[in-house]
């Protein structure tokens, strides 16, 4: 009843089967081949183009320049810094770490392509106490006998050999999916560079931002005092009111409050940027703590098309990977439902003489094929099939996923980036206009034109337009920062990042100079019926 249940479960793949037969080490593979997916990207951002009124343009009719988009900013300090976070900084030796695992388990996969040999040698002593006795005659003449026993020596030495032939491809499925472990290593390794770029080049430019607030602040502060000490010569010269004194000293009190957060911000800005450069918190104080301007944005920023993210965005690149590793998978589970192939044999020495163990007469070898064929599981690897389905299921699910907040990302970047110049430069206008009004409202409370309440008020807007716009230049900074992350720029600045595989049987699928290519067809599952369980 076994055969013809099995008979009848063959009749439908029986062409297949035979054909993988035939084709030996090369023949099928089963399961579903990968197909690149082809996802649906709009055809350009929501808003591209930064307003005329701002100070740097955003283009998408060149693509990004992302090589070393740091440089754009044109500060050595700054580029310094990256060259050294990349050489030193711990969460990329971590990634690299993972990627020579994932290099290395490739290999550990690969080697079941090749016949697996072990050799083995022994040595036993044996024997035993009875068989035999023997008789002699003591001095005083009586008769005695004593049981004599036996002992060999048996030398063995040999070596068995194994070596499944891949007929149905679960193997090389195995390896595809290894060698698309790589793949997402390499990109994991990737991501971590543009993020660790990304905070570098954040943490530096809110630095700078705060060295430049802390600078206005104590500008702000002597101006604050030299109208406190005027108003002061006017109460004492019976021109002002006491109140317009107390005001003025209150001034200068709540200028001097800001000045202590400001410096704790900045130094704690300087142990962030140490800790990336894998340093002790203060090793870069002294290098940093001396003011610099904020670092200047470049009059024009090249974007690309939306398409585009699909080759430079690293975690969408990672993300394909790992549904390519998915596919690969349902293979993997599908070859269960055939028959292994086999090849054994093994080669023996034996002799009780260690002198004659080479000689032929002393050989025992045998050597032939093997299969072996799971007739009943109790639907297990059907149910694995199911599990790896769904597994590649939601890969597809993350890489959509992956690619629309790779989307969100830019859209964020962009318009904040574009609004913040808008900002910065209503902001300038501010600072003008403030200015102007606290000479005009000083020189007529100087003539007793005006009351010093106008003076007060010209003085604290002047003081808070200068630290937004401070704020507002160090944000338009970091903004193109978040913008080149998010378009995925700085991971081509190593060539550390090439794809190398361990030398193994059969081309890889993977390119190891172009990106990966990104094409969506609808992802195959497995239709064809192979032997049942």
């Amino acid at each position: 009843m076994m055969q013809l249940s099995i008979h009848l479960s063959l009749r439908p793949n029986m062409g297949r089967l035979l054909v993988c037969l035939i084709g030996g080490v090369s023949g099928c593979t089963v399961g579903p081949d990968y197909h690149m997916p082809r996802p649906p990207v709009p055809s350009s951002y929501v808003n591209p183009s930064a307003p005329p009124t701002t100070q740097t343009s955003v283009t998408e009719a060149a693509p990004v320049e992302g090589m070393q988009w740091w440089r754009n900013f044109q500060d050595p300090v700054l580029d310094s810094l990256v060259a050294r976070a990349v050489d030193a900084n711990l969460d990329v030796r971590h990634a690299s770490a993972r990627l020579r695992q994932a290099r290395a388990q490739r290999g550990v996969t690969a080697s079941s392509l090749f016949p697996q040999i072990h050799s083995s040698g022994s040595y036993t002593h044996s024997g035993s106490g009875g068989g035999g006795s023997s008789s002699f005659v003591s001095p005083s003449g009586a008769v005695s006998t004593k049981s004599t026993g036996t002992s060999r020596d048996f030398y063995i030495a040999g070596f068995d050999a194994t070596w499944e032939i891949d007929v149905f491809g679960g193997v090389r499925r195995s390896v595809e999916s290894a060698d698309a472990g790589v793949v997402a290593a390499v990109e994991d390794r990737r991501d971590v560079l543009v993020t660790l770029l990304a905070e570098v080049a954040s943490n530096y430019i809110t630095l700078r931002q705060l060295q430049q607030e802390i600078v206005i602040a104590h500008e702000n502060l002597i101006s604050d005092q030299h109208i406190a000490d005027l108003t002061r010569k006017k109460f004492g010269a019976g021109f002002a009111a006491q109140l317009d004194v107390a005001n003025a000293a209150a001034q200068v009190a709540a200028t001097q409050s800001q000045i202590p957060a400001l410096e704790t911000a900045a130094q704690q800005q300087i142990y962030a940027l140490s800790v990336l450069l894998a340093q002790e918190p203060g090793a870069l104080l002294g290098e940093l703590s001396e003011p610099r301007p904020i670092p200047l944005t470049p009059p024009r920023v090249p974007i690309g098309m939306p398409s585009d993210l699909l080759r430079r965005r690293s975690d969408i690149r990672r993300s394909e990977a790992q549904l390519h590793a998915a596919t690969a998978s349902i293979g993997i589970a599908t070859a269960d439902l055939f028959p292994r192939f086999s090849l054994t044999g093994n080669f023996d020495m034996e002799s009780s003489k260690l002198k004659a163990l080479g000689n032929w007469s002393s050989s025992i070898w045998n050597f032939g094929p093997n299969v072996t064929w799971p007739l009943f599981a109790g639907g297990r690897i059907r149910a694995n099939i199911e599990v790896q389905n769904a597994l590649q299921e939601q890969a597809l699910l993350t890489y959509d996923q992956t690619i629309l907040n790779a989307l969100r990302d830019v859209e964020n970047a962009l318009v904040a980036y574009a609004k913040e110049q808008q900002r910065s430069a209503a902001l300038v206008d501010s600072v003008k206009f403030n200015r102007q009004s606290l000479d005009l409202s000083t020189r007529l409370y100087n003539a007793g034109l005006t009351e010093f309440l106008n003076v007060l008020n010209a003085q604290r807007s002047l003081n808070a337009s200068q630290d937004a716009l401070a704020q507002s230049a160090g944000a338009v900074a970091i903004d193109l920062a978040a913008l080149y992350k998010a378009l995925g720029g700085g991971w081509e600045l190593s060539g550390r990042d090439a794809i190398a595989f361990p030398a193994g049987p059969g081309p890889s699928t993977w390119p190891t100079t172009e990106p990966i290519g990104f094409h969506r067809d609808v992802l195959p599952s497995v239709t064809s019926r192979p032997v049942s369980e």
